[in-house]
Order: structure tokens, then sequence, then C-alpha cells
């Protein structure tokens, strides 16, 4: 099973040390930025699935990283506020900004690893997949494309999931005809091709998006 990717945007050497032996004992990987703008980088390089982020930072300050991850990122990413700062204005500065949870400085971090726990459960319950304009909800078998809902065939919205899951990542027509159309049913490679094609032209001006790899296969990007 794969681990669960966290985040966490902390300047402090042993906040951080801490955090990683703790959340990597209890199953988790993580990744650790010290800096606002560094986040920012990570954050359009790395699939993660919740972000433990500091207010007081070098650079951009956390509230700026909140920004950039509700309006760039994604507006269901987790993000859980870490500070020393407990002022109930800056709380509500950060709930407001789209913040998930607020735990300030000192704690437990039994409380925050419930926290962690209680946000990824409720993610996973929407399994929701986002691209630039695209956003899938798997469980509702649902795509919006810029807000407006898009009709998809099954075998459309498979292969469309298949690429979502694996953005920036080349996908020959072999392994996409395993992926979606099952190990037991490969056909002729070519069917992916077309599929691709009907794909393209449901997204309209953004199917371009999948991108083909000539040789090789195709990717979203």
């Amino acid at each position: 099973m794969n681990k669960r990717k966290l985040l966490l945007v902390e300047d402090d050497p042993h906040i951080s040390r801490f955090l990683k032996l703790e959340l990597e004992h209890n199953g988790y990987e993580l990744i650790i930025s010290t800096a606002g703008d560094e986040a920012l980088d990570l954050l359009e390089t790395e699939d993660v699935d919740l972000v433990i982020l500091d207010v007081m930072l070098p650079g951009i300050d956390g509230f700026g990283v909140l920004r950039y991850i509700r309006e760039e990122i994604s507006e269901e990413l987790p993000v859980i506020m870490l500070t020393a700062r407990s002022e109930v204005n800056d709380r509500v500065k950060g709930l407001k900004g789209g913040a998930d949870d607020y735990v300030v400085k000192p704690f437990h971090i039994e409380e925050l690893l419930a926290r962690i726990e209680t946000l990824l459960r409720r993610q996973k319950k929407t399994r929701k997949l986002e691209y630039d304009v695209l956003i899938m909800d798997v469980d509702r078998r649902e795509l919006t494309l810029s807000g407006e809902s898009i009709e998809l065939s099954k075998t459309e919205f498979e292969l469309l999931r298949v690429l979502l899951e694996n953005k920036g990542i080349v996908l020959s027509k072999e392994k996409l005809l395993e992926l979606v159309w099952g190990a037991e049913d490969w056909g002729n490679p070519n069917v992916v091709e077309v599929y691709v094609n009907y794909l393209r032209k449901k997204l309209g001006k953004h199917g371009n998006l999948i991108h083909t790899v000539r040789g090789v296969g195709y990717v979203l990007k």
C-alpha cells in the first residue's frame, strides 16, 4: 500500500526533525520545506496528500502559501496551520483563508496525528482528482471542466482517470490497455489512440492537455 505523502513547511529544525521521526514512524512519507517560496516550488512538482504549514516563515509567510494552494493548486488539498501564534484573529484568518485545521504550538503529537488522520479520511471519501481546469469526482463518476459538467462514456472516464492519477508520467499504449481495459482483454493498441481522440474532442480547447509522446504513448501535462 502506498504511503500518504505529507508536506511539512516549517523553518524550525528541531520541530522538523521531531515531526519527521514521528510521522515516518506512523507510516507517512514526509517532505520538508523550510521557506514559503520553496514550498510553492514543491507543490508544483510533488503530489502530496496533506500540508502542515507554519505561519511564520522566511519570505512568503504561511498565509501567502495557503492562498497560493487554494488559488493555484487545489481547493480540496487538506491544510493544517501549525503555529505559535494563538491569537483569535490569526486563527480566524487561517480558517477563512481555506485552512482545514489550526494547531497551536506547543502541541501533543497524538493530537496532530489524530487531526491528520481525520482530514485524510475525509479526503479519501471524496476521491477527487484535479489537474488544471479538470476536476474528477471518482466516486460520483463526474467530470467538470472549468466548472462545466462533461459527459463521458465509461471507457473515456476510466482512461482520463488513469491519466489524472499518473499526471506528468508518460504511459505507453500497452500500459493504458492494461490499466483501462484489463490484462485479460488486451486488444489492438490502436484502440487507445481512438479513445484519446474521443477524450480530446470532449475536452474541447483543453484537449491539448493530453500530449502524444511519439513512439511512446500519452501523458497529461
